[in-house]
């Protein structure tokens, strides 16, 4: 196996195990995260966490 495709499937499980801590198992439109490519996976992340940084910071003002 090549070097980087390695490391693109370390980065891909990472992702999954990070989306599934936040209860994200399904896009929008059904697909599963294992269905998802790398790029998808990394905007997902990005959305599920900001949303998640503004429930934070919401329940800090109230």
């Amino acid at each position: 196996m090549t070097l980087l495709k390695q490391a693109v499937e370390k980065r891909t499980n990472y992702l999954i195990n990070e989306l599934t801590k936040y209860g994200y198992l399904r896009t929008s439109d059904g697909k599963r995260l294992s269905e998802l490519t790398l790029t998808e996976l990394e905007q997902a992340h990005i959305t599920v966490k900001c949303k998640f940084a503004k429930e934070m910071s919401q329940d800090e003002l109230h």
